[in-house]
């Protein structure tokens, strides 16, 4: 059996349930989990947002000292701190599972993910990286940029239930019990410059440069979007649409492609304003005005505010780093 899940709070339920109306259409044969960081007893969500896919709640997966990594992490932190806790969780309680896919919640799948299956029955894990060639310009993001989030994009990582990837999930739980810091200054961007050791450390990787995997603004400069005359969503004209990814995009600001990035505007990739006003669409129809209102039972108002410090140091020079994140 294959497992998908994804991690959110309730203030981001819409985008879990977006990504799994999508696996439910193309991938009905995979079985879905919504991770939550947070308690649906304390939210209390009327039954018209209950969101109709089967949840798990973090203080339900057996993280040694969960309290202590909440009290030391922000939302962003905790969020994916606890991803490789979940992926042990379905190991050791989901016997049947055969491959642990993730995904970040703010993801679309637009394919059968058949590639992937198959590449799973022989390798570990399967990571994409957030460029397969050069950025054209000093624009936000580019390899420095890379440099300081991460080869890897951790949105998604596929595993397979083998010793090899077992080992891996236990390596990466060490780190992120305490080091899965939003910290430029140390060399940390929450988990994913972890994950640069992996094809270094386990010999069974594939790093996947299929560009209709992953698809984002950090990539765009080298995969332009099409239909073809069914409909389907491609990559330069031939690689279908695996799954794209709506890092940084609101649908309160939609002529904007994501908030992280500078390089593109929708009036110079009018190819990929079609996907963008679908994934609004569907977010308003999934109740995004009501969820985002939810507060994370986890986080407390000074870790917010130090998340936003944050947040504005990894889009500043390098030279106000510093004293953004001293203040």
């Amino acid at each position: 059996m294959t497992l998908a899940f994804t991690i959110c709070s309730v203030n981001y339920l819409a985008q879990a349930r977006t990504l799994g109306d999508s696996l439910r259409q193309t991938n009905p044969d995979f079985r879905y989990v919504i991770g939550l960081v947070d308690k649906l007893s304390v939210a209390n969500l009327p039954d018209s947002l209950a969101p109709g896919y089967e949840m798990l709640e973090v203080d339900q997966i057996e993280i040694p000292d969960f309290e202590g990594m909440g009290k030391r992490y922000d939302i962003t932190e905790l969020n994916t701190a606890v991803k490789p806790f979940y992926i042990d969780y379905f190991y050791k309680h989901y016997p049947d599972v055969t491959e642990v896919i993730y995904f970040d919640p703010d993801i679309i799948v637009f394919q059968p993910l058949d590639k992937l299956k198959r590449d799973l029955s022989t390798y570990s894990l399967v990571l994409t990286p957030h460029t397969c060639s050069p950025t054209p310009d000093w624009e936000r993001p580019n390899e420095q940029h890379h440099l300081n989030t991460g080869v890897f994009n951790l949105g998604f990582i596929g595993l397979r239930n083998d010793p090899s990837a077992r080992h891996f999930v236990e390596w990466w739980k060490q780190r992120l019990v305490y080091e899965c810091r939003l910290d430029l200054c140390n060399g940390l961007f929450v988990d994913q410059h972890w994950v640069n050791f992996a094809p270094v450390y386990y010999d069974n990787v594939l790093i996947e440069h299929h560009l209709g995997y992953n698809v984002a603004y950090w990539n765009m400069h080298e995969r332009q979007l099409s239909q073809d005359a069914e409909g389907q969503w491609l990559v330069n004209g031939t690689d279908p649409v695996q799954f794209f990814h709506y890092s940084g995009y609101s649908p309160y600001k939609p002529d904007d492609v994501s908030k992280y990035q500078t390089r593109y505007t929708f009036t110079d990739r009018p190819d990929a304003w079609p996907l963008f006003d679908l994934y609004r669409s569907r977010l308003l129809a999934n109740h995004n005005d009501q969820y985002r209102h939810y507060p994370c039972i986890y986080i407390k108002p000074p870790r917010v505010l130090r998340y936003r410090r944050v947040r504005k140091a990894v889009n500043a020079p390098f030279n106000k780093v510093i004293e953004l994140l001293a203040t």
